[in-house]
C-alpha cells in the first residue's frame, strides 16, 4: 500500500479558538509553561522526545465544543461539549522522531498541539513530563499508521482519544510493510523492541502487504514478533486484519479479498488466531468485528467507513472510520482484560 502525501499543518484544521488568559496552576514534575506557547489553533511546547501528560481547560463564559489534535494528526481528545464554565480533561501523548510513520519525514521537534471543534474555546493547557505512563506500541500497515495527510486516517491514529492519562499510543505502524519487511527494515521493529518496558502492550496487525508471504513464512513471523515482545518484558496482543470492503452480490464479505486471504492461498486471519491460541496471546479480531459492522452498514452505509467515495478505496479509511474501528480495538482492550475500563474513554 502507498504512502500519501503530507498535507500542511495549517491544513489540519479550521477553527476560530478562543485562548484566555488564566492563572498558573501548581503541577507535579516540572511543567512547561502553558498558554504563552500559542497563538491562534496551535500551541507549540518545545520538549524534546518522550512521554508527556497533557491538562487542558476547556470552555468559557458561554457554551463550547472542542477537540484536541496533535503531532500528525492523531485525535487526542474527541469533540468534547461544555456549558458555560470550564471542564479539565487529561490525556498522555508520545512524542518521538519521525513524529508519524518511522520510515516518513521527521515533522516538527517538540509537541504540537491543535484545537477544532464545533465552538472550540482553551482556557488553559499544562505540559509536564509523564511519570507512569503505560505504552501501547502499535505494529501494523498503513491501516494503522498515523497517516500524514487528509482524507486518510489509519486506526491507531485515533486510539489515543479512548485512552485517559497515564496510557499513550506508540504508533510504529507504517505504509506499505508486511510481517517480513516490518522485521527486516531497521527503522521498523529493530526500532521498537528495545523501547518496550515491562507491561507494555504492543498491538500487531500486519497481514494487508503479505500478498505473497507463504504461511510458513507469515506464521513464524508472527511468532518472532511475540517472542521479541516478551523477550522485553511486553505483552504482546495480536490483532486480526480490518476487512476490504468488497461486497459479494448477496451483501456478505464472504470472499478471499475481503477477508484477506493472498495469493497463495494464506488466510491470514485464520493463522493469526492460530499463533494466538498456540502461544497463549492475547487476540483482538478486528476482522470479525469489522465484517460484522460492513455487513450491517450494506454497501451505501459502509462507504463512509472507507475512502470510497473520495478515492475509490475500499481498504483505507477516512477518520470516521479509523475513529469507528479504533473504538472496537479499545473494546476488544478491554474484554480482554489488558486496559481497565476504568482507563478508557467512550469517545
Amino acid at each position: 500500500m502507498r504512502r500519501f502525501t503530507v498535507a500542511a499543518l495549517t491544513a489540519a484544521a479550521t477553527l476560530g479558538t478562543v485562548l484566555a488568559a488564566a492563572p498558573a496552576e501548581a503541577h507535579r514534575g516540572r511543567p512547561v509553561p502553558g498558554l504563552e506557547n500559542c497563538a491562534a489553533n496551535a500551541c507549540h511546547f518545545d520538549v524534546p522526545a518522550g512521554t508527556y501528560d497533557v491538562t487542558v481547560r476547556l470552555g468559557g463564559e458561554s457554551a463550547a465544543s472542542t477537540k484536541v489534535t496533535g503531532e500528525s494528526r492523531r485525535t487526542l481528545l474527541a469533540e468534547t461539549a461544555t456549558e458555560a464554565g470550564s471542564v479539565s480533561r487529561s490525556f498522555t501523548v508520545n512524542v518521538r522522531t519521525p513524529e508519524g510513520e518511522p520510515t516518513g519525514a521527521d515533522g516538527t521537534p517538540g509537541l504540537d498541539l491543535f484545537v477544532a471543534g464545533a465552538a472550540p474555546a482553551l482556557a488553559d493547557i499544562r505540559v509536564t513530563p509523564a511519570e507512569r505512563a503505560r505504552q501501547i506500541f502499535l505494529v501494523g500497515d498503513s491501516t494503522v499508521c498515523d497517516q500524514p495527510g487528509d482524507p486518510y486516517s489509519g486506526w491507531g491514529q485515533q486510539l489515543p482519544q479512548y485512552l485517559r492519562k497515564g496510557l499513550s499510543v506508540a504508533n510504529y505502524a507504517d505504509s506499505g510493510e508486511s510481517t517480513v519487511s516490518y522485521l527486516a527494515d531497521s527503522r521498523l521493529w529493530a526500532t521498537v523492541q528495545p523501547r518496550i518496558r515491562r507491561g507494555d502492550l504492543v498491538l500487531i496487525q500486519l497481514a494487508h502487504n503479505d500478498k505473497q508471504t507463504d504461511g510458513a513464512t507469515y506464521r513464524a513471523n508472527l511468532e518472532t514478533l511475540v517472542a521479541g515482545v516478551r523477550e522485553k518484558g511486553g505483552r504482546p496482543v495480536l490483532v486480526t486484519p480490518i476487512v476490504r470492503r468488497w461486497f459479494n452480490a448477496d451483501g456478505t464479505l464472504n470472499n478471499g479479498t475481503a477477508l484477506l486471504v493472498n495469493g497463495l492461498g494464506v488466510d491470514h486471519p485464520a493463522v493469526t488466531r492460530e499463533v494466538a491460541a498456540a502461544g497463549g496471546v492475547p487476540l483482538i479480531d478486528l476482522t470479525a468485528a469489522t465484517k460484522a459492522l460492513v455487513e450491517s452498514l450494506g454497501t451505501e452505509g459502509s462507504k463512509a467507513l472507507y475512502l470510497y467515495n473520495e478515492k475509490r478505496d475500499n481498504t483505507h479509511t477516512s477518520v470516521h472510520g479509523a475513529t469507528v474501528y479504533a473504538g472496537l480495538v479499545r473494546d476488544g482492550l478491554v474484554a480482554q482484560g489488558l486496559v481497565p475500563e476504568g482507563r478508557t474513554r467512550v469517545g
